[in-house]
């Protein structure tokens, strides 16, 4: 959920900052590239001709309606249905809403839902502090230098050495139990998409304390705003060892069903050499994104990121318009003879199961 503050000479740096606003970093940045004829220019000309860089507010406004009532409403279910295991039937649908909500902070970090910051930053707090548990300022710092450098090794966060690694280098460099869990990182990749939900919340409040002081008392204070009205909820309607099976399930859920969504957008795409050439902001979007094909059910499923080439483009274009834009970015691409990655749901997880197995097989 970044909330744009990024500022550089290209508009990957700029994160998601507004390119129909004329002082943002964006639109700086897209002035510089037009004035020197990069590829990207004819590209955003196209694109914003078209007003596929207006925001739809008015669509957000109908999904953020919709997504509150019917949490609203399986959390008045949960009440009803008091202490019984059947409450556990609630956690599907309820990890589906979280999912929900984590895009719509994310949108607004990007500057999607509106051109003002602060009501940005506040749908991003409401959605991603409050709601989720989430400290939307850990998520900015990581997601916009991810989008300045998708899958650099040195640069984007995504791709550094953590529990999974994501080159044979990092592999190599591996010992102990860390080597035995690379060796298996692909058949484990899953299981661990379990504990997401609770490790989003260990890094939130970990990242507390590199915040400015105003800022990190407002995050703080939803963070824990959440913890307890969501202990409250729970341990005053269910007994203690169910109000514990529930949230343990409930976090692994939500935390399965965002890997699935992030999963397949770069993992197994190209990765820039860091002592190579520098890429432009075309190249270094396109070749390292992949996007997935589907329908309406898999742009619901997935949040609009499968469309991940011309979210990566254009940051702050709106969800609705992402696909709109798809047939203008691929005939483009077509044009300059750069290749654009599209695959099935299904094969998009082969292939970033099969670079993880890859990467491991050195020590295998």
């Amino acid at each position: 959920m970044p909330q744009a503050t990024a500022t550089a000479a290209d508009p990957a740096e700029a994160g998601g900052a507004d390119p129909a606003d004329e002082s943002s970093p964006e639109r700086r940045a897209a002035a510089h590239v037009e004035a020197t004829g990069s590829d990207f220019a004819p590209l955003l000309r196209a694109a914003r001709d078209q007003g596929l860089l207006e925001r739809r507010t008015d669509r957000y406004v109908l999904g953020i309606a919709a997504n509150l009532a019917a949490l609203g409403a399986l959390i008045t279910g949960f009440v009803l249905l008091g202490d019984t295991w059947w409450s556990l039937l609630l956690t599907l649908p309820l990890a589906v809403l979280w999912t929900r909500t984590a895009f719509v902070a994310h949108d607004a970090g990007h500057a999607q839902i509106s051109a003002d910051r602060r009501t940005s930053r506040l749908i991003a707090l409401v959605h991603a502090n409050l709601l989720l548990g989430m400290n939307e300022a850990w998520w900015n710092d990581k997601h916009v230098r991810h989008h300045a450098n998708p899958n650099h090794v040195d640069k984007d966060p995504d791709v550094g050495v953590g529990a999974l690694v994501w080159t044979q280098k990092q592999a190599e460099q591996r010992e102990g139990f860390a080597r035995w869990l690379t060796r298996n990182q692909a058949r484990l990749f899953f299981p661990m998409l379990l504990l997401e939900g609770i490790a989003l919340k260990i890094y939130g409040f970990q990242f507390l304390r590199r915040q400015p002081l105003r800022e990190r008392a407002v995050s703080a204070l939803l963070l824990t705003a959440h913890v307890a009205l969501y202990a409250t909820l729970l341990f005053s309607t269910l007994s203690p060892g169910k109000a514990i099976v529930f949230a343990l399930v409930l976090h692994a859920l939500f935390g399965l069903h965002l890997g699935l969504a992030f999963a397949p957008n770069h993992k197994g795409m190209e990765m820039p050499d860091p002592d190579g050439e520098r890429w432009g902001h075309l190249q270094r979007q396109v070749l390292t994104s992949r996007n997935v094909r589907g329908g309406v059910l898999t742009d619901w499923f997935l949040g609009g990121l499968n469309y991940q080439i011309e979210h990566h483009l254009f940051p702050s274009m709106p969800r609705p318009h992402l696909r709109l834009a798809q047939p203008l970015v691929r005939a483009h691409c077509a044009g300059i003879g750069m290749p654009y990655t599209e695959t099935g749901l299904i094969e998009s997880y082969r292939q970033a199961l099969a670079h993880m197995h890859d990467v491991g097989e050195p020590l295998r």
